[in-house]
């Protein structure tokens, strides 16, 4: 998948947009603009030429082609699969192409998006620490099924990165983020129910292969920002609490660096005209208009999952694949999280710049 044509010609927004209440949406693209001159690699294209490229390939694409399989069949989909094409990414990608089981799994399932985990501060504003460890995370959530094989690979050698804890986390079909409680999110600023709700949200740690798989929704949009996938990669040092399924250092989490991930307009665009996601009355905000997306292609990165429809109709789901590039020796920043989800429930964490007596004090975590 190219990128190189999707900005051109494009000036900008005139204004600041503000996503929610507080956030700039302008000032957290110049801060991953700024986190991403400090990475000499931003793309994975010389990784092709490493010794063990073909191994490690052949392998992502039988991972690939056997968890289609398996999802289809679990789903008792029987249908043609449709694949995305390599059109301009301003234009449709739900081609009419049908795989066929005579179809070379080598060219459907290759690797061509690449994203960057970088250092910045556009884990937020919504990160919630103390989520738990699971691979399911739609809950009671309707919106089109979302299947993604994320591999983790090292920026300087190309291999994969396995023990590595991934958060995973969007907003919903209407663009409500779960574990938030803010008027800018669709709900009321003292909905403390919505503290505690967890949907949308979970980790898992990557296996040998540097690979995770969640099953979630495609993310619906809220108000200046195009739809996308919030991605933390924890440190090497991060355990898990055997007690409750989540990971230690509720207080105190480290992260290696952050993403986000995003989808071709074409996609989008056919899954905005569903319901839910055709029920939010925010005004959408397009791929060529997202000043996070921006910063991302003026890096050089391709943050756009590779996908297939899992049957002929856009509601029967995605399977999505994307590999993300991490720098295994750079050092782990602190995390700043919106919320900790503790035994009690969601608790908010009032000031993101802690002072140097640490966190504030909280109820007793898991």
């Amino acid at each position: 998948m190219r990128i190189s044509s999707l900005f051109t010609g494009l000036l900008g927004l005139a204004t600041i947009v503000f996503a929610h209440p507080g956030h700039d949406i302008k000032a957290e693209a110049a801060e991953r603009a700024s986190a991403l001159k400090g990475i000499h690699t931003r793309s994975l294209d010389k990784c092709s030429t490493e010794p063990n490229a073909h191994t490690i390939e052949a392998a992502n694409v039988a991972r690939r082609k056997t968890m289609l399989h398996r999802i289809r069949q679990a789903r008792g989909l029987t249908g043609p699969v449709l694949q995305r094409d390599l059109a301009p990414l301003n234009a449709s990608h739900a081609s009419n192409l049908s795989v066929t089981p005579s179809t070379d799994p080598a060219t459907l399932f290759q690797s061509s998006g690449s994203c960057i985990l970088a250092e910045d501060t556009t884990q937020g504003p919504y990160y919630v620490s103390g989520e738990l460890i699971r691979r399911t995370l739609t809950e009671s959530q309707q919106g089109i099924p979302l299947y993604l094989d994320i591999q983790l690979v090292d920026s300087s050698t190309c291999a994969p990165v396995p023990s590595i804890w991934v958060d995973l986390w969007s907003c919903n079909a209407t663009g409500v983020y779960s574990g938030v409680s803010e008027a800018g999110n669709g709900v009321g600023e003292n909905d403390q129910a919505n503290l505690s709700r967890t949907f949308l949200r979970g980790l898992q740690q990557t296996d040998d292969a540097g690979v995770v798989q969640f099953h979630t929704l495609v993310p619906g949009h809220y108000a200046g920002r195009a739809n996308h996938v919030h991605m933390l990669a924890h440190g090497h040092g991060t355990s898990v609490n055997t007690n409750n399924g989540t990971l230690s250092g509720l207080y105190a989490p480290d992260s290696m660096r952050s993403a986000q991930i995003f989808f071709d307009q074409g996609l989008i665009s056919d899954v905005e005209e569903t319901e839910p996601y055709a029920g939010n009355g925010v005004k959408h905000t397009a791929n060529v208009e997202d000043f996070i997306l921006r910063q991302e292609l003026d890096g050089g990165i391709d943050p756009f999952v590779d996908w297939v429809l899992l049957g002929e109709d856009i509601r029967d789901g995605v399977f999505g694949w994307i590999r993300v590039a991490l720098d295994k020796e750079a050092e782990a920043e602190d995390v700043a999280p919106a919320v900790f989800r503790t035994g009690e429930g969601g608790v908010e964490n009032e000031d993101f710049s802690w002072p140097a007596g640490g966190p504030p004090t909280l109820p007793t975590p898991w």
